[in-house]
């Protein structure tokens, strides 16, 4: 069923919705790519799993708005899309970053607005800290409304847009095995970023977007979880790998390798370790 409505900007909108089936802009995707949607919470239109995803979303608004707006002058550091017209400075001004700051508050005003307008409320603060904290509060009464897709798809999409402007350096991804939730038929993938004072690393699930943690999260969760599987696979890991998920020097890697004797493999001149030996000796110190 398609809906259609129009928010005090004068902006329509049209929202398609399949009864039962949740509308959250993580599930449309899974669908396109020949999964089922999962079924939508009571009283409202997305599954816990895209709710807590909108969430989660709505709140790093904010802070991606203001870290653009570090990089509008170049400032910060180089960026891909910059003009050459440059500011008062001389800087070359970043066309990204205004676009996607520009992005952010247009989508949290006009939400801002439907809120507004359908429920009979006073505007919040007009500033996306304030807006944001406004959409949060009435979040269940978004969730159960019929553009629950539309907000969902859209906050997901400028989270999107800003997080490639303030980090747009390529990230290793690096398999790590099934999903370590119950039930759960995704695999994890760690996203390794390199660069700056150290590394980042996020381990996230193909199948429910919401299960995502960081590297050391995901190894001690790991680590109380996987007692109970059946016939675990056997997975290889790199020094590189397994520095980047606990967190350590590659030296000291090398050296727990070499003390506990960790059964190891090379390929292609490369070196891979036994992951249940890593964890066998590097599991309680994550």
């Amino acid at each position: 069923m398609t809906y259609g409505f129009t928010d005090t900007t004068g902006t329509t909108r049209t929202t398609t919705s399949e009864p039962g089936r949740c509308d959250g802009a993580a599930c449309r995707r899974l669908e396109r790519g020949g999964r089922a949607r999962e079924r939508a919470a009571s009283g409202s239109r997305l599954c816990p799993d895209c709710r807590l995803r909108l969430t989660r979303d709505l709140e790093r608004l904010p802070r991606l708005h203001d870290a653009c707006g570090q990089l509008l002058t170049g400032a910060d550091r180089p960026r891909d899309r910059t003009s050459g017209g440059g500011s008062a400075t001389g800087l070359p001004f970043n066309t990204a970053a205004a676009e996607a700051r520009s992005g952010i508050v247009g989508t949290l005003r006009s939400w801002g607005a439907l809120v507004v307008q359908e429920r009979g409320l006073g505007a919040p603060p007009d500033t996306p800290a304030g807006i944001t904290d406004f959409l949060l509060l009435h979040s269940a009464w978004l969730a159960g409304h019929e553009a629950a897709g539309e907000l969902s798809d859209e906050v997901a999409r400028c989270v999107r847009r800003a997080g490639r402007v303030v980090d747009p350096t390529p990230r290793r991804r690096v398999p790590v095995g099934d999903c370590v939730v119950p039930d759960c038929g995704g695999a994890l993938t760690a996203a390794v970023r390199h660069g700056g004072a150290g590394q980042a690393v996020e381990v996230g699930c193909d199948a429910e977007p919401a299960h995502r943690w960081s590297g050391q999260d995901w190894v001690r969760r790991h680590g109380r979880t996987g007692a109970r599987r059946t016939e675990p696979a056997v997975r290889w890991m790199t020094a590189r790998d397994i520095a980047a998920l606990w967190g350590t020097a590659p030296g000291s890697v090398y050296r727990h390798a070499s003390e506990a004797r960790w059964r190891r493999r090379a390929v292609k001149g490369r070196t891979y370790y036994h992951e249940h030996d890593v964890h066998a000796s590097l599991g309680a110190r994550a």
